[in-house]
C-alpha cells in the first residue's frame, strides 16, 4: 500500500485548492435545494441590478448572497458531519443541528431583507 505524503511534503497548488472549493460548492448546490434556489434568485436579481447599472445595489446583493451561501454551506457541512458521527437520533446532535440552522436562518433573514429592499429600489428606478 502506498503511503500518502505528509502535508508538509506536498507542494502548494492553488488550482487544486480552487478545484476542491468548486467541488464542495457543487455538492452543496446539488444536494441542498435551499442553496440552489437561493443562488438562482440571487443571480436573477444581480443581473437585474447590473443591467440597471446600480453598482452599490449590485455589490450589496452580492455580499448578502455570499453571506447567506456561506451560512447554508456551513449548515450543510455541520448536518452531514453530525449524521456521520451519529446516524441515529441524539438529543445533543439535535441541539447542534438546530443551532447551525439558526445561524443559517439569521443569514437567510438578512438576505431576504436585503434582496427585498434592493428589489423595491430597483423597481422604483424603472417607474
Amino acid at each position: 500500500m502506498k503511503k500518502r505524503p505528509k502535508r508538509e511534503d506536498t507542494p502548494y497548488h492553488p488550482f487544486r485548492k480552487i478545484r476542491v472549493m468548486f467541488n464542495g460548492f457543487q455538492y452543496a448546490v446539488i444536494t441542498d435545494f435551499s442553496v440552489a434556489y437561493k443562488l438562482v434568485v440571487s443571480i436573477a436579481v444581480l443581473i437585474f441590478a447590473y443591467r440597471l447599472r446600480s453598482w452599490v445595489d449590485f455589490l450589496l446583493i452580492m455580499v448578502a448572497t455570499g453571506m447567506m451561501l456561506m451560512a447554508e454551506v456551513f449548515n450543510t457541512v455541520i448536518e452531514e458531519l453530525c449524521d456521520f458521527i451519529e446516524p441515529g437520533y441524539s438529543e445533543r446532535i439535535k441541539v447542534i443541528k438546530d443551532t447551525a440552522a439558526a445561524a443559517a436562518g439569521i443569514a437567510i433573514f438578512v438576505w431576504i431583507f436585503t434582496l427585498g429592499y434592493q428589489i423595491w429600489g430597483l423597481v422604483e428606478l424603472l417607474l
